[in-house]
């Protein structure tokens, strides 16, 4: 077996595994889910640790989707991207029903805000990955409230998700200003992160073309809320 060869098997049973973990880590998550739901926050001295459990749970659930997305994408399987006319009202609704019980037992507020009647052609599964992990993240440094917004701004599909936290650090949005590279070089996303989700977002996001105009990902501070915000923007 040649080189070429023996990485491409390395490839292959890299991602089945990273596929059994997150087929664990799923139900790990759900019971952790059905748990919080039973489960007083005044009764239960567990309540707070089972919090923290399912918000660690998502986020490699999150990675973990993020590295097989990636993996298809580059790798040796063809990715199935699958682009559809999605109302807008349908596609936040799957994000926060994917949140609710982790922003229910952390105590944060969601606001949702979006154009009605809105839709646009895009890969639903990859964009609510998209948007659900940007929630999670937001969930770790908001006070107490998320704002989840979409519109159709100059001819793009614009997301928004903000919170009411302290901001992303200078050195992150100077790197996203500079370019993708900067960020997946290990740079950190909001902690101590490799950057693996901003990566993934703005690949997506470049994914979507339409008439010469691909998408994009940028972050901010400020906002409605005067925190961080993440911004996807689709053709």
């Amino acid at each position: 077996m040649d080189d070429t060869a023996h990485s491409q098997d390395l490839l292959l049973f890299l991602a089945s595994t990273a596929h059994d973990m997150k087929n664990s880590i799923s139900v790990l998550s759900g019971t952790l889910e059905r748990l919080l739901v039973d489960a007083s926050p005044r009764d239960d001295a567990a309540y707070p640790q089972m919090a923290q459990m399912l918000y660690q749970t998502r986020r490699l659930n999150d990675n973990l989707m993020q590295l097989l997305a990636l993996y298809k994408r580059v790798g040796t399987l063809d990715y199935p991207f699958d682009v559809q006319p999605i109302e807008a009202g349908q596609l936040f609704e799957q994000v926060v029903a994917l949140g609710r019980v982790l922003l229910d037992a952390r105590g944060i507020a969601l606001e949702v805000e979006a154009q009605p009647d809105l839709i646009w052609h895009l890969d639903e599964d990859l964009i609510v990955g998209v948007v659900s992990h940007a929630v999670n993240n937001a969930v770790h440094y908001t006070r107490d409230r998320i704002r989840l917004s979409l519109c159709e701004a100059d001819g793009l599909l614009e997301i928004r998700v903000e919170d009411n936290g302290t901001g992303y650090p200078q050195a992150l949005l100077e790197a996203g200003a500079a370019g993708l590279s900067d960020t997946a070089s290990g740079i950190d996303f909001r902690t101590n992160s490799a950057g693996l989700g901003l990566y993934f977002s703005r690949e997506v996001a470049r994914m979507h073309r339409h008439r010469g105009r691909n998408g994009s990902v940028r972050l901010e501070n400020g906002g409605a809320l005067g925190g961080g915000c993440f911004i996807l923007s689709l053709p």
